[in-house]
């Protein structure tokens, strides 16, 4: 088994993209130090942030003992997620089918849940005003999606049948499901099985990380100027 003596290098904000890397290294149990980069005042676009994710997105990780013995930074939550798995050979399995069903589901939430879900709560709750059509289409949208995910666990604990990168991927973005006009009531597969999720202990953990910073934001108007896009980047 992998071992790590080091300390991962986290870059991060207490978002649902950033709890997908939180929650998976603290299921591994490794050792890691957060360093918080606060989208709402644009930290992002520093340059030293962006020398390691040129996309001025968080997540990224600087991984101290990458592919032989040097340093690795990797930005995008999905290839943080691979990443990790692949290296400790957790979450993620090495059997070629198994590993299939992990990466359509974490590809789907990449391409599909996260953007819609993001884009549902945006409109919902912080643009400068009201488009209804914006917020039915992405509603719309988010709802379907939920019901994709409902049909998928109707037969399965988890989505890709074991837990596994692919369900701590998406539990983070359906913790805001109020925000995008979701009720999991409608969607009793679904329910079960983020009840599942927000029960483990890692899960909790990974969700706590950096909840003091994100408390501090809800009352910056500036920051949320940012953050929800009323200020253009």
């Amino acid at each position: 088994m992998t071992t790590q003596n080091s300390l991962f290098e986290l870059h991060y904000w207490p978002t649902p993209n950033g709890w997908k890397v939180t929650i998976m290294l603290e299921e591994l149990g490794v050792p890691y130090e957060v360093h918080y980069v606060n989208i709402g005042r644009g930290q992002q676009f520093r340059p030293e942030f962006l020398k390691i994710s040129p996309n001025n997105r968080m997540p990224a990780i600087i991984d101290p003992e990458g592919p032989g013995g040097e340093p690795i930074s990797i930005f995008e939550s999905g290839a943080i997620l691979q990443y990790l798995g692949r290296k400790f050979g957790r979450f993620y399995p090495s059997d070629e089918r198994a590993r299939v069903e992990v990466d359509q589901w974490l590809f789907w939430q990449v391409g599909g849940l996260g953007p819609m879900a993001g884009q549902a709560h945006h409109f919902r709750k912080y643009a400068p005003e009201e488009v209804p059509y914006a917020i039915e289409r992405y509603t719309n949208e988010c709802n379907r999606l939920y019901g994709v995910m409902n049909k998928r666990l109707a037969d399965r604990e988890f989505l890709a049948g074991e837990y596994s990168i692919a369900d701590m991927a998406s539990v983070g973005w359906v913790k805001s499901h109020e925000g995008q006009g979701q009720d999991l009531n409608d969607f009793p597969n679904l329910k079960r099985w983020f009840d599942t999720l927000m029960a483990r202990p890692a899960v909790e953990r990974g969700l706590a990380v950096g909840q003091e910073h994100r408390r501090n934001i809800a009352d910056d108007d500036e920051a949320k100027k940012v953050l929800f896009g009323q200020r253009a980047r």
